[in-house]
């Protein structure tokens, strides 16, 4: 394994983790107040490996068709596993979850079709900002919760915040449906 495939590995290991400590509290008494202190900077490594992988691949050159279809999956199993902890405690509507729950799980069949023609398909810029928006909603998410559970602005703010939030979740959606037929348009005829 080298380094870079060892980043995309460890963000996929990372995502359980996350989702564990997130629901820890709930269930174990454990300070929420603490647990955030831990999942943030959990949160931030996720998603720094995404960079992390790519940049050591392209300077080690050790670009490979697996990296290729591997930072992707990476990237959707660290996503839907933090979409979905924040889906399940509210913060992101249920229908905006399913769309980029099956955006995301059409994108890879897309690319299992695709190896299964001798294809591998790389992100695309579209696929690159819809990671981006999802990345700034979850990281926004997370700062709602550390203001509310250090007490640090008026529930009417957090309120205020929240429904911003479910905005950014909304522009997430949608950009994933773009990004989606930009993919299909792309490949349809060497698929």
């Amino acid at each position: 394994m080298n380094i870079a495939n060892f980043f995309t590995a460890s963000r996929i290991a990372a995502a359980p983790l996350f989702l564990f400590l997130y629901y820890l509290p709930r269930f174990a008494g454990i300070s929420e107040q603490l647990m955030l202190l831990i999942i943030i900077p959990l949160f931030i490594y996720m998603e720094f490996t995404d960079f992390l992988d790519g940049f050591f691949a392209r300077k080690l050159k050790q670009v490979s068709d697996f990296g290729k279809l591997f930072d992707p999956f990476a990237d959707v199993v660290a996503n839907l596993t933090v979409l979905l902890a924040f889906m399940l405690t509210g913060f992101v509507p249920i229908p905006i979850f399913i769309i980029i729950l099956y955006r995301e799980l059409s994108i890879l069949f897309l690319r299992m079709l695709a190896r299964g023609n001798g294809i591998t398909i790389a992100a695309k810029k579209g696929g690159k900002l819809k990671t981006v928006c999802y990345i700034f909603a979850e990281g926004f998410t997370l700062l709602i919760e550390l203001l509310a559970a250090f007490s640090l602005v008026t529930p009417a703010r957090i309120g205020m915040l929240t429904v911003v939030n479910k905005i950014l979740y909304g522009l997430a959606a949608v950009l994933s449906i773009v990004s989606f037929f930009d993919y299909l348009l792309s490949y349809r005829k060497k698929i």
